[in-house]
């Protein structure tokens, strides 16, 4: 066994044929994670001291981030004890994964190619979760991510989902699924949520159903709305049409300076154009005093961290959520 040690003093062991995220969570310690594929980013982490090794390639970080010493700790086992510049996020009290029955509620047609699915679980079931977290939705012998689209105050889970060609789960919510249908869901998961900070700006970058987890953090700060005196809160929301845009914040308590941007616009459109990261630099917000939460695709998700950390953006101020394809 292997002593890995945190930046704020916690200590945990971890056995060498486990990574180190694994070994963290048999310990009750909660590291940064999402796609446990070594792909997005979210489990990045600076190696201080020691030695390990990776059980699959690292695609999720660059040339330059190797060069630096950061590890993916999905990946990563331990080849001697480690020190390593990441926190360890158990105060955040978050909960155990478990499954649980659920019935189609309801299922609204939001866009050409975008549902909203609403799924009821049984009320004593005292299912709880932070927003930003996904669930897995599990349909007969398949499973499917989903990030969770409302506050953790709403009576269903709500879910924006993408009709994706051949996807076996969207193609069932487009042609098949009926009010009352059967399904489990396996949750909650992931660390994609709102921390409280002493930054001024509160920016939201999203593209397409990236706005799920987005609009549950937001719905939590409205909410909550007497911790963010002071604060600006951003939201950049990104698509390629106008269509592409199904949700806008219009909450009674925050102000959300919003600003949806199109990468294939037509004449008509008179707002933003471009990608959101870009749209970003060009609202003049000081990064320096910024955090920033990202969901969308792999690719949006990598440019627009380097972009705003080249840019003066801490690298421990960026959180995301990469929608990796199965």
């Amino acid at each position: 066994m292997f002593t890995i040690r945190l930046k704020n003093d916690t200590n945990f062991l971890c056995a060498p044929a486990d990574t180190i995220l694994i070994g963290a969570q048999k310990q009750n310690i909660t590291l940064d994670y999402n796609c446990k594929t070594g792909r997005c980013q979210s489990c990045k982490a600076k190696l201080i001291r020691g030695t390990s090794t990776g059980s699959i390639d690292e695609v999720g970080l660059s040339d330059q981030d190797k060069l630096n010493g950061y590890i993916l700790t999905c990946v990563r086992k331990p080849t001697s004890d480690l020190t390593l510049d990441i926190e360890d996020l158990s105060k955040y009290a978050l909960e155990q994964v478990r499954t649980l029955p659920s019935k189609v509620d309801k299922i609204t047609i939001i866009s050409d190619d975008v549902v909203e699915l609403q799924l009821r679980i049984p009320p004593q079931s005292n299912f709880k979760y932070l927003s930003g977290q996904y669930i897995n939705i599990i349909k007969g012998d398949y499973k499917r991510s989903y990030s969770i689209a409302s506050s953790n105050s709403n009576q269903n889970l709500v879910f924006f989902i993408k009709n994706y060609e051949g996807g076996k789960f969207s193609q069932y919510l487009f042609k098949e699924a009926k009010i009352n249908d059967l399904l489990r869901i396996e949750g909650p998961i992931g660390t994609f949520f709102y921390r409280k900070t002493n930054k001024k700006n509160i920016v939201f970058l999203a593209t397409g159903t990236g706005i799920a987890p987005v609009k549950a953090m937001l719905e939590q700060m409205d909410e909550n709305h007497s911790e963010l005196i002071n604060k600006i809160i951003y939201l950049f929301f990104g698509g390629r049409a106008e269509e592409d845009l199904f949700w806008e914040p219009k909450f009674a308590n925050i102000k959300v300076v919003f600003v949806p941007v199109l990468s294939r616009s037509d004449d008509k459109w008179n707002g933003a154009k471009g990608y959101v990261q870009d749209v970003v630099l060009s609202n003049d917000i000081d990064l320096t005093d910024s955090v920033f939460y990202a969901c969308g695709s792999e690719n949006m998700i990598k440019d627009s961290r380097e972009l705003v950390i080249n840019n003066g953006l801490s690298e421990d101020s960026f959180y995301s959520d990469a929608f990796i394809s199965s």
